[in-house]
């Protein structure tokens, strides 16, 4: 059953007219060439941005009919490089809660720490972090809220191998124990193959295909997906 729908989308010369679904408790990751419309997607899916056209259903019911606050605490986001605000590791994972003007008790805080294998202090700055443990906060502050779904847009782009495989088994073993939704962009192909259930493979703007993980295997029947997956230029 799809969490999420998208009918028809259309946004500037970006998406053009996006139909497909992605799967409640799954892991899909959205791959494609640079400028396909993944990011754009993930910035619909969280209201960010608007369809010019077209609807966008979140559990049946169309987005834009939604309350932008609500829609929010459903669906946590985690961006490329982590980017934190200035001040202590309780700063930053408070965020969700403060936004809304509600509080994160420090049991809580320490527990979603916990829960993504982070053992630093809440005083501590977090400029002090490495950036293995700026992703795990970030990973942290999506929880916080206890969504649904989670957005993941490059989230280990910038880490080292070692930190790659521990950030993706850390989303993998998340989503088992939550049974959230997770919708991952990734330019590494090798990842998306490790952590995808399912695959959204973009072009132009277009979802070419939708299916499970052996979209990304060559099998000489789909052309723009092989150049793809070569590294040709599409």
């Amino acid at each position: 059953m799809s969490i999420i729908t998208f009918e028809d989308v259309q946004y500037k010369h970006i998406l053009r007219g996006i139909t497909g679904g992605f799967t409640e408790g799954k892991i899909t990751t959205l791959v494609g060439p640079s400028g396909a419309g993944k990011s754009t997607c993930l910035k619909q899916i969280n209201g960010l941005i608007s369809a010019d056209s077209g609807r966008i259903r979140y559990r049946g019911e169309d987005l834009e009919q939604m309350n932008l606050v609500e829609l929010r605490k459903q669906i946590g986001m985690a961006f490329q490089s982590a980017p934190m605000l200035p001040g202590s590791v309780m700063d930053n994972l408070s965020l969700p809660k403060t936004i809304f003007h509600e509080t994160l008790a420090p049991d809580e805080a320490k527990r979603l720490l916990e829960q993504v294998d982070l053992h630093v202090d809440l005083k501590q700055p977090v400029k002090e972090l490495s950036g293995g443990e700026r992703s795990r906060l970030a990973i942290a502050r999506t929880l916080v809220n206890q969504p649904d779904v989670l957005l993941l847009d490059e989230i280990t782009a910038s880490l080292d191998f070692r930190m790659v495989k521990e950030i993706e088994q850390l989303i993998q073993r998340l989503q088992r124990e939550l049974q959230v939704t997770v919708i991952w962009i990734t330019h590494d192909l090798d990842q998306a193959r490790r952590v995808s259930e399912e695959v959204w493979f973009l072009k132009d703007g277009q979802l070419l295909e939708q299916g499970d993980v052996s979209l990304l295997e060559p099998d000489g029947t789909r052309p723009d997906i092989e150049a793809f997956l070569k590294g040709e230029s599409l």
